[in-house]
């Protein structure tokens, strides 16, 4: 079953009750003038277990230890955001298998050869799904990014990853943004694709540890400040799908001025549900990502020697 993405962005009383989240306004609770009949049929109530992310974007938001021991419990990632309503944090539960400890040995003993293998699987996987947004977008040709794509080695030492990218960015918003590159901190619509990565990394993160695995330690990114590298790996063939959710938006819509408003966020919520191909069979994205890191800790094992990637 799909779970539910809940966002929070106004004043908001999160508690527990048998096993449910419930959700208060305390601006309604607080308002004397408002029958209390009213008052009880806007306390809203959600089962923990059908809740996958949830996201608070406002300073006001009291949540209980109850709730939040619930939520993690339940392998729900939490994410909190900054004074521009961008994500800046990210709640995971400690544990998510029964078999933790092998898993992380599993991981832990991956060799070198090995995670530049799965590295190389992953650009891959990454510039083929590039390739294809590009041309059911743009209609661009895209036959020099299936070359690049088949010329991956093992850990990417020509960089091709970069290569693709170039190109994909030239010409993805070309026609909206003259000279458009991706830059976390350049224009829009740069801000937009920062949220939706936001997003999707907590999905991953989620899935990972879900799988056992430590999502610290990446087969590819190593950066000692990042505490998501292997979210932050096994999320690249899963961007395309945020971009092209993106670009369509920035066609039907426009691009957003100022700080990004509660309806574009809206838009970007349905990350998680989003159709994605994994496997020869449809599924929603949040699924996906669980099916691939399930392969990525066989891949660790021995048991596989590939990883499941959604394939556009």
């Amino acid at each position: 079953m799909i779970k539910k993405t809940l966002y929070f962005g106004n004043p908001a009383y999160l508690s527990l009750r048998n096993n449910q989240l419930v959700i208060k306004l305390p601006e309604v609770e607080k308002c004397d003038a408002l029958p209390e009949s009213f008052k009880r049929q806007t306390e809203v109530t959600k089962p923990i277990e059908d809740i996958g992310v949830v996201v608070l974007d406002n300073k006001q938001i009291t949540i209980t230890s109850g709730a939040m021991e619930a939520l993690l419990e339940n392998n729900c990632a939490v994410i909190t955001c900054d004074s521009r309503s961008m994500p800046v944090g990210l709640m995971l539960p400690l544990y998510g298998n029964t078999t933790q400890n092998e898993r992380f040995r599993h991981q832990l003993d991956a060799s070198l050869p090995l995670k530049k293998q799965l590295w190389q699987q992953t650009i891959q996987a990454k510039i083929i799904n590039q390739a294809s947004v590009l041309h059911d977008c743009r209609n661009e040709e895209v036959r020099c990014m299936h070359v690049w794509a088949k010329d991956v080695r093992s850990g990417d030492p020509d960089n091709l990853e970069g290569r693709a990218a170039a190109y994909y960015w030239k010409y993805l918003f070309g026609q909206h943004i003259a000279g458009f590159t991706r830059d976390r901190d350049g224009v829009p619509p740069n801000n937009l694709l920062n949220y939706g990565y936001a997003i999707l990394r907590a999905v991953v993160a989620r899935a990972l540890v879900s799988s056992g695995l430590l999502p610290t330690l990446g087969i590819h990114h190593h950066n000692r400040y990042n505490a998501y590298c292997l979210a932050d790996d096994i999320m690249e063939p899963y961007r395309p799908y945020v971009d092209e959710l993106v670009y369509r938006l920035v066609k039907n819509k426009g691009l957003p001025t100022g700080e990004l408003t509660r309806d574009w966020k809206a838009e970007l919520l349905v990350i998680p549900t989003l159709d994605v191909v994994i496997s020869g069979k449809r599924s929603p994205l949040m699924i996906a990502v669980g099916q691939t890191t399930a392969s990525l800790y066989k891949c660790f094992s021995g048991e596989l020697r590939k990883v499941a990637y959604p394939e556009r």
